[in-house]
């Protein structure tokens, strides 16, 4: 219900997988029509929406344009969402661009120069823009105004441009790699979390009734445990499962039918995919569990170093199944618990039986 966001790089191909948060093709338009229209309705970030909700309230009431917005966290937990309830609660149009469409200062300027009073820019992946546009957006986010440079040399005279007043919503996926002084500007920053199963759950069950499908709380709860706290994938995930209901049960999801059609995908009970399990693999039974390079377990997988890096590792990570360590990725219990297998028994004190997995130590060893 609630959705959305990297590096200075191009997404590695492998985020395009039925658990990746980017939005690409039909999700885009998918979204639009789960969305919701106003704070009331977004579930999730609680403490997120209680802030803003005063935020706008006061701004509307003070009949003056909100303060300008950062927003901060993972893809697909609802930063363009916020900004298109934020257009909606101070009755404002809304442009959209982004970061890496921003190249040059004049393709800022002539943005700036187009919007109407009280107008939501919405600069999505922020982060990325140019700094030559970062350093003119300073000024007009504190003067409402900006300096068009006109001519070359010697000779290029600047001309002060005045702006509407307007609120700047910005979105990113790496607020460490804004400068202080753009950080600074921002009236309000708000950090998205993950989302819990619970709320998972909520949103599942709304898309579900939008989407006019039938499905019972144990089969949302099966969606939402493997959506990765991400509700972009929840929504993702319930299509999927309603095409399978739909071609191969009697189109009501319940849990077995959750659990058949995520199987299908691919998709295990932690919301792990063929690629995470593919890493957690390699690492256990190539590697005895580590410690390995990244350059080495990328090859070991059959994929680019970049896409184990940034696509498979930051939810392994954070669900505590790998560690990054100075000598290199380690699984954790959790990874062998997870897959079924038993780790190696500790080296005794001569070192005897390190890595073998074969019990000899438990036998012989001291």
């Amino acid at each position: 219900m609630n959705w959305d966001d990297d590096t200075t790089a191009e997404a590695p191909d492998a985020e395009a997988r039925i658990v990746g948060a980017a939005a690409e093709g039909d999700d885009q338009a998918v979204e639009a029509a789960l969305r919701p229209k106003d704070l009331s309705e977004f579930v999730g970030q609680e403490k997120v929406r209680q802030q803003l909700d005063l935020v706008l309230k006061a701004a509307r009431q003070r009949g003056a344009t909100a303060d300008h917005v950062l927003l901060s966290g993972a893809p697909g937990l609802g930063k363009t969402t916020l900004s298109m309830i934020i257009a909606a609660e101070m009755n404002a149009p809304i442009r959209i661009t982004s970061g890496p469409a921003i190249q040059h200062a004049g393709d800022l300027a002539a943005i700036l120069s187009s919007l109407q009073e009280g107008e939501i820019l919405f600069l999505d992946e922020i982060h990325r823009m140019s700094r030559p546009a970062e350093e003119m957006l300073y000024m007009a986010m504190e003067d409402f105004r900006v300096d068009v440079i006109v001519g070359k040399g010697p000779g290029a005279t600047a001309i002060p441009l005045e702006l509407p007043p307007f609120t700047l919503v910005g979105a990113t996926t790496r607020a460490g790699l804004l400068p202080p002084p753009l950080r600074d500007r921002f009236g309000f920053t708000a950090h998205m979390e993950f989302y819990d199963p619970s709320e998972l759950q909520r949103v599942i069950h709304r898309s579900a009734g939008l989407l006019d499908v039938e499905i019972d709380p144990a089969g949302a709860a099966e969606i939402a445990g493997r959506s990765r706290g991400t509700p972009r994938i929840a929504n993702r995930l319930l299509r999927r499962v309603r095409d399978y209901a739909q071609v191969r049960a009697d189109g009501v999801i319940t849990r077995e039918i959750s659990e058949a059609a995520l199987s299908v995908y691919e998709v295990d009970g932690r919301g792990l995919d063929r690629l995470d399990r593919a890493v957690l693999e390699a690492l256990l039974k190539l590697f005895g569990g580590g410690p390995v390079g990244l350059s080495t377990l990328a090859v070991a997988v059959g994929e680019e170093r970049e896409t184990v890096e940034e696509v498979a590792e930051p939810f392994l990570v954070r669900e505590g199944l790998l560690a990054r360590t100075p000598r290199g990725r380690v699984a954790t219990p959790a990874a062998w618990t997870h897959l079924g297998l038993v780790p190696p028994q500790a080296a005794g004190p001569g070192g005897a039986g390190s890595g073998t997995g074969t019990g000899q130590q438990g036998l012989f060893g001291a």
